[in-house]
This record gives structure tokens, C-alpha cells and sequence, in this order.
């Protein structure tokens, strides 16, 4: 057996400090690398039912979110990995071209399967601009000064959270709904060029680091098939079918083996050791909590003010500007306020309860609802993401060695990826199958002979329906969707209570690279 050479890599990865100017820049190109990201998660939505009246895929709905979100859940831990081991910018540059290399698909998709696998793209890019741009900004800024461009951060979601459905609507209405895919080409390009100037990591040498693909490749099936089971269990097909049944086995059986395997891995892609810190555990499940809520409404509410109040998409779009502010305001705010005291185990309780009660009160919502009323619950939804979300990584990050940033990162929002996909894919899957129960016998038989049945309605089509025809089908959607949100609610309800439990460690003052030893191990040739 030959021997093996244990070699210290502190003075390897550890970058210097750059300077104040060095540092604003960075994080100018890093908030462009999330902003795409983050825009293509929410810019769908105000454009989905025109997309899917037009590809006849009303049936497939949930799939042109639910696979963009299943996609880049799966590479984050990948990419946090790759970035602790090798470096972090030329992935983000690669990132950046998968991502745009999805978008020209998606732009040229003629069907539901080509739309589909081109969002697969998309995710898989997007993934990577996350994690990469979180754990960056993670390697330059102690931990205690960290929270104001956290909050920074957060408000780029927030943004995106209203921008991403305006524009949608706004194209959909004008050039045409293939141009949210277009209008991503000058973002990337303007991504890569952030990327290559102001990204100056520093020089590596090159170790010969066993790359944990077993492990990559089992998590890939791990994770679809929880995303599997709650898009079609109880909707294509029934809870206790042989498929669903067949999938929860193999998912089971896929798990297994993933935690096998991360124990034996040289470099495991997700360490079992980041499941012995109890905040991460906590702060894991109270994100993956919020996630569900978070989603199932960012992802749908678009389309159903379309249908319910018969505005337009980019008039949908104006309404969540009350969910975009309050969380604009409060995630900068929170920041700041964490940097100058340096506490903040009480926000992610507060938010998390504000998020459970803005999806009881949206579950209240019927057709007399007033609108600004309506404004007002997804106000206090965006509050309660602002204060909560972007404080979540601060704890985590604050928690693990500068060796391990990325990688738990990554893991963390793994975890609250798998709870946007399945709250995306449930509440999609359970509106999807209430809305085809419901619209039985409310649309003639002649209209719905006309429309291809309800997979091909529209917000245009439907707002030129006579009353008679018009009315059942926008009670259908209020009927369909609103109830979901009261299921989900006790979700978040139950995140503030395991938030309670976290321990609230000191933020790092400085940013720390002399932790101890990481043990790197090179075969001698």
C-alpha cells in the first residue's frame, strides 16, 4: 500500500481579506449572479397559464415550476461542494451558461416536454448561482457584519418576489411570453462579465480530491422521488396505488444508501457531521417549513388573481408589490439590526409566525374579498419571509468552520429547496385536482368541447366568457386554491416552536481561515 501525505490546506483556501472597495464590488456581481436566479423562480408564475393555455398543458402546470426548483435543489449541494474543494468561481461561470443555455431551449420550446426540460436547465444553473454567491460573500465578511448583506440578499428575493411577476405579465401581454426566456441572455452575459471582473479568487493548488459522484448521483434520485410523491399522490395517482407505494419504497432504499455512502465518502457531498450541530438541525427544519408556505403561494397566488378578480398578469403583478415591500423593508432592516447588536434568535421565530398567519388569513380569501384586504395578507407574508429567511444561513454559516461554509450552506438550502419543491409540487398537485373535480359539470359541455376541455383555459378566454360560463369556473379557482393554504399554515406554526430551541452563538467578528486542521489526503506517486 502506498503512503498517504496529510496535507495542511489553511494556507491553501484561505483567502485574504479584500479590501472595503474589493468587497462592495464583489457583492454588486454577486447580487446580479442571485438576481437571475432568483427572477426566474417567480417570473414564470404571471406567465404560466397563458404558456400552458397555449402548449395545452394545464394538466402539467406545476411541473414548469416544480422542475426549476427540483433541478437546482439537486445541484446546490453539489455545487457547495465543488466550491469548498476547488474554488467557487469558475462554477459560477459555468453556472451562469447552463443557465443561459436553458433559457435559449426554453425560449424555443414548441411543446410542454421541450418547455419542461429546458426549466430542468434553468434549475440546474440556478443552483449553482445561489449557493455560490451566499458562500462567496461568506469568505470576505465576518460573520457579526455579514447580516447587512445578508439582508441585502434577501431583498433581491423580494424584489424578484413582484419583478419577476410584472415582467412576466408584462411580456406575456407584449412581445409574447417567449421573451421571459429571451430577456435572459443581456442578464447572463452581464452575469458572466461581473463574475470574471470582480470575482479574484485566490490561487489554488491543485489536489488530488476524490469527488463524491456516487453520492451526487443517489441524492438525484433521492430527491426526485420525494418530489415525485407529493406532485402525484393523490392527483394522477391515488395514495395507496403501486406507483406511489413503488416510489416511497424507492425513495426510502434511495436515502438509505445516500447516508451509506456520505458515511464512507472521502469527501461526501453532504458530511454527516453537519446533522450533529443542533442549529443546523433547527434552522434546517424551520426553513424547510417556511419553504413549503412560501412557495405554494408565491407560485400560485399570480395565476389565481388572474382568474378570481379577471385583472391581467401584469396587473397581478402590481398586486403582490405589498408582499415585495414588507419584505424588502424588513429583511434590510433585520440585517442592519443583527449587525449592530449582534442577536438575533428571536427574528426567525417572529417571521415564521407571521408566515403562519398570513397563510391562515389567505385561506380565508373568497370571491367578495376585498382587494386591498387581499394586499394586506400578502403584506404580512413578505414580512414574515423578510425577517426570517436570510437570518437562517447567518446561523448556519456562524455555526461550522470557514472549511465547511459552502458545504452547509448548501445543505441548508438544499433543505428548504426540498421544501419549495414540495410545496410547489403539493399545493399545485392538490389545486390541480380540485379545480378538474370542481369544473365537472360548471362548464358546458359545448365550451368545454371548444377549449379542449379546462387544460386549455386561459385568463384572456375566460374573462370573454358570458357570465353564466365565467362565474363557476373563477368560483372553481377560489374553491381550489384557497383551502390549501389553511393545510400548509400549521407548518410554519410548527417552525417558530423548533426555532425556539436554537442556541444563539456569538456572531465572528472576524473572518476566521485558522480553524483547525482540515486533513487533506494526496497519494504519493
Amino acid at each position: 500500500m502506498r503512503p498517504e501525505l496529510a496535507i495542511d490546506t489553511r494556507a491553501i483556501d484561505a483567502p485574504a481579506p479584500p479590501a472595503r472597495r474589493g468587497v462592495l464590488l464583489l457583492f454588486a456581481g454577486l447580487l446580479v449572479a442571485m438576481l437571475l436566479a432568483s427572477l426566474n423562480m417567480t417570473v414564470m408564475s404571471a406567465a404560466l397559464p397563458t404558456i400552458v393555455g397555449e402548449l395545452d398543458g394545464n394538466d402539467q402546470m406545476y411541473w414548469v415550476i416544480t422542475s426549476y426548483i427540483l433541478a437546482s435543489t439537486i445541484g446546490m449541494p453539489i455545487y457547495g461542494k465543488l466550491g469548498d474543494l476547488f474554488g467557487r468561481k469558475m462554477l459560477l461561470i459555468i453556472a451562469i451558461c447552463i443557465f443561459t443555455v436553458g433559457s435559449v431551449l426554453g425560449a424555443l420550446s414548441p411543446n410542454m416536454l421541450c418547455l419542461i426540460i429546458a426549466r430542468v436547465m434553468q434549475g440546474l444553473g440556478a443552483g449553482g448561482l445561489i449557493i455560490l454567491s451566499q458562500a462567496t460573500i461568506a469568505d470576505v465578511v465576518p460573520a457579526r457584519e455579514r447580516g447587512r448583506y445578508a439582508g441585502i440578499m434577501g431583498a433581491v428575493f423580494a424584489v424578484s418576489s413582484v419583478a419577476g411577476p410584472l415582467l412576466g405579465g408584462w411580456l406575456t401581454e407584449g412581445p409574447g411570453w417567449r421573451w421571459v426566456f429571451w430577456m435572459n441572455l443581456p442578464l447572463g452575459v452581464l452575469a458572466v462579465v461581473a463574475a470574471v471582473a470582480f470575482l479574484h479568487p485566490p490561487k489554488k493548488i491543485r489536489l488530488r480530491r476524490k469527488i463524491d459522484i456516487l453520492g451526487m448521483i443517489v441524492l438525484g434520485f433521492a430527491t426526485t422521488g420525494i418530489v415525485l410523491i407529493a406532485s402525484w399522490g393523490g392527483s394522477q395517482y391515488a395514495w395507496t396505488s403501486p406507483t406511489i407505494i413503488g416510489i416511497a419504497i424507492g425513495t426510502v432504499v434511495a436515502w438509505s444508501v445516500f447516508i451509506a455512502v456520505e458515511r464512507r465518502a472521502a469527501e461526501p457531498v453532504m458530511p454527516m457531521s453537519l446533522f450533529r450541530q443542533r442549529n443546523f438541525n433547527l434552522t434546517t427544519a424551520g426553513g424547510l417549513f417556511a419553504s413549503i408556505g412560501m412557495f405554494g403561494a408565491i407560485s400560485y397566488m399570480p395565476t389565481y388573481l388572474q382568474m378570481a378578480l379577471g385583472v391581467t398578469s401584469s396587473h397581478a403583478g402590481l398586486l403582490m408589490v405589498p408582499m415585495m415591500g414588507t419584505m424588502l423593508v424588513c429583511s434590510i432592516t433585520v440585517g442592519r439590526l443583527v449587525s449592530r447588536t449582534g442577536h438575533y434568535k428571536a427574528m426567525p421565530i417572529v417571521g415564521s409566525l407571521l408566515l403562519a398567519l398570513s397563510l391562515f388569513l389567505l385561506s380565508t380569501i373568497s370571491l367578495t374579498t376585498a382587494t386591498w384586504l387581499i394586499c394586506v395578507y400578502l403584506g404580512i407574508l413578505g414580512a414574515g419571509l423578510g425577517i426570517s429567511i436570510q437570518i437562517l444561513i447567518l446561523i448556519v454559516q456562524n455555526t461550522f468552520p470557514y472549511s465547511l461554509v459552502g458545504t452547509a450552506t448548501a445543505a441548508n438550502n438544499y433543505f428548504r429547496q426540498i421544501g419549495a419543491s414540495l410545496g410547489a409540487a403539493a399545493v399545485g398537485s392538490l389545486f390541480a385536482s380540485r379545480l378538474a373535480d370542481l369544473l365537472v359539470g360548471k362548464v358546458p359541455g359545448d365550451t368545454a368541447d371548444s377549449t379542449n376541455g379546462a387544460k386549455s383555459l386561459t385568463p384572456e378566454l375566460v374573462r370573454e366568457f358570458p357570465d353564466p360560463v365565467r362565474d363557476p369556473i373563477i368560483e372553481s379557482y377560489n374553491d381550489a386554491l384557497m383551502p390549501v393554504f389553511l393545510f400548509v399554515s400549521p407548518l410554519a406554526l410548527l417552525g417558530a416552536i423548533l426555532l425556539c430551541f436554537v442556541i444563539e452563538k456569538p456572531l465572528a467578528t472576524t473572518v476566521e481561515h485558522d480553524e483547525p486542521l482540515e486533513k487533506t489526503t494526496e497519494v504519493l506517486p
